[in-house]
């Protein structure tokens, strides 16, 4: 095997080969025909291992507090909703305690008033009845002139 980036020196009608190195520290194999054949790759070296994993834990991390803020922010929004929500059923229950005590004012003035309405009723089957009897004593009149008339005339 040569050196990484030096030819490997052939007999005639043997294949030649180039070897360079990856940036994993693998090794690469490309022969006279273009094909490449790769050597088992090996493991970074430790400090790049912790600098990933320094970089991954610091980027979950502010994932995460980003999914923490989200929901803090969401949990905030539904108070603020469930507090007005509560504002207004506090102003709609104050509506309808007013409605009740006006409608109780209605119902006591209407109590007070069935009497008079009821006296009112009475007059108008006065009237009624009083009209009829005008109307039969009209007729009566009208036969009883009638009569007079016709024994007038005799």
């Amino acid at each position: 095997m040569a050196a990484p980036g030096v030819e490997a020196s052939t007999a005639p009608g043997e294949e030649s080969e180039t070897e360079t190195e990856t940036e994993t520290g693998g090794m690469r194999r490309t022969d006279d025909f273009g094909v490449e054949t790769a050597e088992e790759a090996t493991e970074p070296s430790e400090p790049d291992i912790n600098e990933l994993c320094k970089d991954m834990f610091t980027k979950m991390s502010v994932y995460l507090q980003g999914e923490l803020t989200a929901t803090c922010e969401d949990y905030k929004l539904l108070e603020n909703m469930n507090k007005l929500t509560g504002l207004k059923y506090l102003e709609m229950k104050e509506i309808a305690v007013n409605i009740n005590r006006n409608l109780k004012d209605l119902n006591q003035k209407y109590a007070g008033l069935h009497p008079y309405l009821d006296q009112i009723n009475q007059i108008e089957e006065q009237v009624a009845a009083l009209e009829q009897a005008a109307y039969r004593l009209d007729a009566y009149s009208k036969k009883l002139e009638a009569k007079f008339k016709k024994l007038e005339k005799r």
